[in-house]
């Protein structure tokens, strides 16, 4: 995403300034060297904000609490704090097409809730926007061109991912056989969520 966004700081003629970050959550696993250098290499120079996001989550997380969806809400109130005083009216996060599906069926599967991603909307906080540039671009065409150009891969260093990662490995395996099939299932699937029929949901708040 950020290869991309300084491309189009070149050739925009909309003015824009990047700021690159990346929250420390504290785990002792987690290194970001190599993205540091990567960021370099375009000119730029990588902001770490240090957290004990693994300290609070240890101490405080409620027992039988998703652990992930703690996590993600700590990192996201982290992030949004940097970017306020960063003075940065917005947040750009490197979500693609794949995400935004998956997200769709694992709210559904194991939640119950009919929700995704959205590709513009205003922060958590209600002072930046949050915007995903990434969400027409298939995560196979990033891995693609990440190994062309040989990106560093880094993991989030979380002690539980393998075991936090199987609900979406499930989804992700299930979208594939169903790829085989249907070979526009992706697309559709993020068609769908532009194109809502609220008469035709069981949520009443929704009736007009």
């Amino acid at each position: 995403m950020l290869h991309t966004l300084v491309r189009l700081q070149h050739k925009s003629p909309v003015k824009f300034f990047l700021i690159p970050a990346t929250i420390h959550p504290g785990f002792p696993t987690f290194k970001c060297e190599s993205l540091r250098t990567a960021v370099s290499d375009l000119g730029l120079e990588l902001h770490i904000e240090e957290t004990r996001i693994a300290d609070i989550i240890r101490e405080h997380r409620r027992p039988g609490s998703s652990y992930c969806a703690f996590c993600a809400r700590l990192r996201r109130g982290a992030l949004y704090t940097l970017a306020q005083s960063l003075e940065c009216n917005k947040v750009a996060l490197g979500h693609h097409l794949d995400d935004f599906i998956e997200t769709l069926l694992l709210n559904q599967f194991f939640s119950g809730t009919l929700a995704a991603m959205s590709p513009h909307m205003r922060a958590e906080n209600g002072v930046q926007s949050v915007i995903r540039p990434l969400v027409y671009v298939d995560e196979r065409q990033i891995i693609s061109w990440a190994e062309r150009v040989d990106l560093p891969i880094i993991g989030c260093g979380c002690p539980q991912s393998a075991q936090l990662e199987q609900n979406r490995q499930k989804i992700k395996s299930l979208i594939a056989q169903l790829e085989q099939q249907i070979p526009n299932i992706k697309k559709s699937m993020l068609n769908s969520m532009r194109n809502v029929q609220p008469r035709h949901l069981l949520d009443p708040n929704l009736r007009s």
